[in-house]
């Protein structure tokens, strides 16, 4: 996995600082990917609503200034809900936004947070705008871009359904660009008697794209990868025994103190010892464990293991 940050973590900083700056202190931090956020992208966008563009020549820049990471572009987009244009002058100018950031393997990632009254069980479910979403991933495909689709208002089965009715639709090879963003705290606040995480362990590794970690605490946002509502251990090893190898972006809730509070974002897999930051025994890990996953600006310490990590 490629563990990373995501910008509108930084929504408050940017108000003071600019990205360049937050990407380099991510990069300090152990993030080796940056999911760059529609409205929490600085100089590097202009406009809101169906206003929004990606400024092209800054985001080069900023990705140019980085060649040790990787980026994807995300955004909200009615995608479920509406009939959206392929063609296009705003979803043209984010497949081109997230070309540029992508290089080699360009990603742009979707969200539409629209509520709806029930999960999709059957295909008949579906509505046929949420299945204007082949249409989405054919255009991008035919520009080589990866296309994928947060669960906000629908659990991960639900869209894990629309992307095989979707995919139904296009070519094998269109088919493979279109995939998921699975945020399983998303579904657990939405749904707390569901069990996002076996939803995830459900779904083909080919489907995952990329996928959010983040926390929440008797469902209000927690500011930190820790325990709480969902079992992120649990995660990460559903994941590791997928072999998955894509981008896992630790989402920290924007705050004044977002960095130094992005140190107490641990995830250890296993099951003695201890990961320490400070006097503080997070979680546990052992000697074959992958360690620690540390987005920090703390030293990191195993008991088990004796490996001592500072970002």
């Amino acid at each position: 996995m490629i563990f990373g940050a995501i910008t509108n973590s930084w929504r408050q900083h940017l108000e003071e600082q600019d990205l360049m700056t937050l990407v380099s202190e991510a990069r300090t931090r152990g993030s080796r990917h940056i999911e760059l956020r529609q409205t929490c992208l600085g100089e590097c966008e202009t406009g809101q609503g169906d206003s929004w563009r990606p400024v092209l020549p800054r985001l080069q820049h900023l990705v140019d200034s980085f060649p040790d990471l990787s980026f994807d572009l995300a955004m909200a987009w009615p995608c479920l809900t509406a009939s959206p244009d392929p063609t296009g002058e705003q979803f043209q100018a984010a497949l081109e936004g997230a070309k540029l950031v992508g290089r080699g393997t360009p990603h742009l990632r979707v969200v539409d947070p629209s509520p709806f009254d029930q999960p999709w069980e059957e295909a008949e479910d579906i509505p046929i705008e949420a299945l204007g979403v082949a249409e989405l991933a054919r255009e991008a495909a035919r520009q080589g871009v990866i296309f994928s689709v947060e669960n906000s208002g629908q659990p991960i089965r639900s869209m894990a359904l629309l992307v095989r009715e979707a995919r139904s639709r296009l070519s094998s090879e269109e088919g493979s660009f279109l995939g998921l963003c699975p945020d399983p705290t998303n579904q657990l606040r939405r749904f707390p008697d569901s069990d996002p995480l076996a939803e995830l362990d459900a779904l083909p590794v080919d489907m995952i794209k990329i996928i959010h970690f983040k926390q929440a605490r008797d469902g209000a946002a927690h500011p930190s990868v820790d325990t709480g509502d969902l079992d992120c251990r649990r995660m990460l090893s559903i994941l590791e025994a997928k072999n998955y190898q894509g981008p896992a972006i630790m989402e920290i809730p924007p705050a004044d103190d977002v960095g130094s509070v992005a140190a107490r974002s641990v995830i250890a897999t296993a099951a003695d010892g201890g990961v320490k930051i400070g006097d503080e025994v997070v979680q546990a890990c052992n000697e074959s464990a992958r360690i620690v996953i540390c987005m920090t600006g703390a030293d990191c310490h195993c008991s088990c293991c004796n490996l001592s990590t500072a970002f």
